[in-house]
């Protein structure tokens, strides 16, 4: 394999990781948002707030590192 195969494998890899990652932080972040708002649902314009906010700090830094991960691979 040469460097450039290797270079979009990694890239390929790196952004797996991301979106997985990505998948588990949004998917424990709604669980516990819908865990809040049973238990208060007074609260649920709160939390749900929160949570929106937080989920697109969490799409922000997956964006960030996918784009990373493209320079990395298209630099070689």
């Amino acid at each position: 394999m040469d460097a450039n195969g290797l270079a979009f494998l990694s890239a390929g890899i790196g952004a797996g990781l991301t979106m997985i990652g990505a998948a588990a932080g949004i998917g424990r972040l709604a669980a516990s948002a819908m865990e809040g708002i049973a238990r208060q649902p007074n609260a649920a314009g709160d939390i749900r707030g929160s949570m929106i906010i937080a989920a697109g700090l969490i799409e922000g830094a997956t964006f960030f590192a996918l784009i990373v991960t493209i320079v990395l691979a298209t630099k070689s």
